[in-house]
């Protein structure tokens, strides 16, 4: 007799809220309708796209920081216009790119321990869009290598360390850009577009390897990701408004490997794949569960594991690199789960007895250092990301994180001040300028009035 139930080691995977103090409370999320995840998370830090009147901000917090938060939580706030998407750089914990409705991509430093005051300078302020910038994303393994998305259909790639655009995909996409994904090793992107197509880009070359029209039937939004070499799966909607997740193989895109229906439901899937376990969580917009599937080789190829739900809905989803888990704890994912006000760390865990380190749920997974400079991989170069093991919990080095940040963007770029005495300082010369400044308007204003009435009388 064949086997009813398919034996994995996910099969009992189980996904478990944080208690009530360990979350976020009191955050405004934003209510843009964008589909972003409007939230992203590393080791350090937990960014969330948050409501700012007179411009765009979000609230960069360190993990610890849970509880109720501060009325003047202080922000970061330099764009002029709605945030819509931010991505931490995967080399250096500090770092983080944030793209707007005012139509620029800023790259900021966030200082260790989080925020003292809100941070209006970005280390770089990169200007080639001529419509809001809603994706933004950084290369997997070459450092200061960004990646931005924008409603003018462009997609363009920028060297943060020289401040300017590299490569420029400007005719490829004939209307809104829904999806952007890098492949494992950063040779080549994915993209979904409002044109009703897929496509495979070699962004260097600017040549699009594969394609595929119509890979949903529905005229709502497709995601689609890498989940293996020559592999994509994609989510998107049937023309009955089903929501649908299938795997294609690039190398013949006629007909996908598998095409499952899930439910009837407008919300957008957000795929987020684990290369470590083979596993694809699919998050709903305004959903209030996680589903989550095993890709294998064998047919049907992406397996249905299990479904975790809440009573409340998410207006966005963080996900934690695998380097910030507990490994003690058998936790093989984490998501951050936004609310209308607060947001929820969500831990998904194998249930397993023994407190000894699980190698077989745990391989080396992708560390914290670049493969590769700009410069190798703007020449064509390619390399796979660097792995780490998690044997005994990733701690972050001093030198590594000053070795990267030295590196993360070069000279040309201003230096900024070492120490907080000195930016106290220049913070209270420039308080004392703007007093000025204020203080000689008012007297300008005042003399114009006098000069004003004598021309009047002299003239009577």
């Amino acid at each position: 007799m064949r086997k009813v139930v398919r034996s994995s080691k996910f099969r009992h995977v189980f996904g478990q809220p944080v208690k009530a103090d360990q979350c976020y409370d009191d955050i405004r999320v934003s209510q843009n309708t964008w589909d972003s995840n409007f939230c992203s998370v590393n080791p350090k830090f937990l960014a969330i796209i948050v409501e700012a009147s007179g411009g765009g901000a979000y609230m960069v917090l360190p993990l610890s920081k849970t509880g109720r938060l501060d009325k003047a939580q202080p922000v970061v706030c330099g764009h002029t216009a709605p945030v819509l998407d931010i991505d931490w750089c995967p080399h250096n914990d500090n770092v983080i790119a944030s793209g707007s409705e005012d139509c620029t991509v800023m790259v900021w430093e966030i200082p260790d321990g989080g925020l003292t005051r809100s941070l209006t300078e970005p280390l770089v302020t990169l200007e080639g869009h001529t419509k809001r910038v809603g994706i933004v994303l950084w290369h997997p393994t070459a450092l200061n290598i960004l990646l931005s998305a924008g409603c003018d259909n462009l997609i363009l790639i920028w060297d943060v360390g020289r401040g300017e655009s590299v490569i420029s995909i400007d005719e490829t996409h004939t209307d809104l850009i829904y999806s952007v994904a890098w492949n494992r090793d950063g040779s080549l992107i994915c993209t979904s577009c409002k044109d009703k197509k897929i496509r495979i880009i070699e962004p260097r070359a600017n040549t699009i390897i594969a394609e595929k029209e119509k890979p949903h039937e529905g005229s709502r939004p497709v995601r689609a990701i890498f989940v293996s070499e020559n592999q994509i799966l994609t989510t998107g909607f049937s023309k009955m408004s089903e929501r649908q997740v299938a795997l294609w193989d690039t190398k013949s895109m006629e007909d996908p490997l598998t095409l499952q229906e899930l439910d009837t439901s407008s919300g957008v899937l957000i795929p987020f794949f684990d290369p470590d376990t083979n596993i694809v969580y699919l998050c709903g917009k305004g959903d209030s569960s996680i589903r989550y599937f095993e890709v294998t080789d064998e047919s049907p190829y992406v397996h249905y594991l299990s479904l975790y739900s809440s009573k409340e809905s998410q207006r966005g989803m963080g996900y934690m690199p695998k380097r910030g888990l507990e490994v003690n704890k058998c936790e093989i994912a984490r998501f951050y789960k936004l609310h209308e006000r607060k947001c929820e760390p969500i831990a998904m865990t194998v249930p397993r007895k023994s407190d000894l380190f699980q190698e077989d749920l745990y391989p080396d997974t992708v560390g914290p250092d670049p493969a590769l400079t700009a410069e190798e991989w703007l020449s064509g170069k390619n390399a796979e990301p660097l792995l780490i093991s998690l044997k005994d919990g990733y701690v972050a080095t001093k030198s590594r994180e000053l070795k990267v940040s030295k590196n993360i963007l070069n000279t040309r770029l201003p230096k900024r001040s070492q120490s907080s005495d000195s930016s106290a300082k220049v913070d209270g010369t420039l308080e004392q300028i703007l007093e000025d400044i204020k203080q000689l308007k008012a007297t300008v204003a005042e003399q114009g009035k006098i000069i004003a009435d004598l021309q009047e009388r002299n003239a009577k």
